[in-house]
């Protein structure tokens, strides 16, 4: 994996979208996605919120790295759940009140590229668990990334970019999080 590539194009997808947007739209292979930035970036933050549990918890024994391991697995799970199931219900909601014909994996390249907000914020807050309120405030960038790139990637006409927008930013968002909140009251109740 090219991880200085990985983070051009997160640093470009932030950056400058419009123009990130329309380099990726011109890559032939849809599915290329998954291997170049999905699950690299889903590795980056499990690592990170792995690493940064170590730091909070302190390396004393056998339970703090069972919380590493369980927020790890908690940030993995979510964030690979909740990039499917956004970009399936963004799919189906293209289809149904956009008009748009089926194309799950033009819409999985979309939804993967639109979540490097949360990827970034959640590499950053892994390891830095006290910025999480500002990460709060910051993840609502993705609705600036999601604007850019709903008429390049996705060809949302401009009377339904708005709403097709603020529909799949909110997905995008509470996905991920409603996983990671069910995986965690599960391990609570399991443990």
């Amino acid at each position: 994996m090219n991880y200085k590539e990985l983070f051009n194009i997160a640093m470009k997808l932030i950056s400058s979208p419009v123009k990130a947007w329309e380099g990726i739209f011109m890559e032939k292979d849809r599915r290329k996605v998954f291997i170049t930035f999905v699950y690299p970036m889903i590795g980056l933050c499990g690592l990170s919120v792995f690493i940064g549990s170590l730091l909070t918890n302190g390396w004393g024994g056998p339970q703090s790295f069972q919380i590493a391991m369980t927020n790890c697995c908690a940030v993995a799970v979510a964030l690979f759940g909740g990039y499917f199931l956004a970009a399936y219900v963004i799919n189906e909601m293209g289809i149904r009140m956009f008009g748009m014909s089926a194309n799950i994996s033009l819409t999985q390249q979309f939804a993967g590229y639109a979540l490097v907000v949360p990827f970034l914020l959640q590499i950053v807050t892994g390891l830095l668990p006290d910025f999480r309120i500002i990460a709060w405030l910051l993840q609502f960038y993705i609705v600036y990334v999601v604007w850019e790139g709903a008429p390049i990637m996705m060809r949302v006409e401009e009377k339904q970019r708005l709403k097709y927008t603020l529909l799949s930013s909110l997905l995008l968002i509470l996905c991920p999080t409603v996983i990671q909140f069910v995986f965690n009251k599960l391990t609570a109740i399991l443990n």
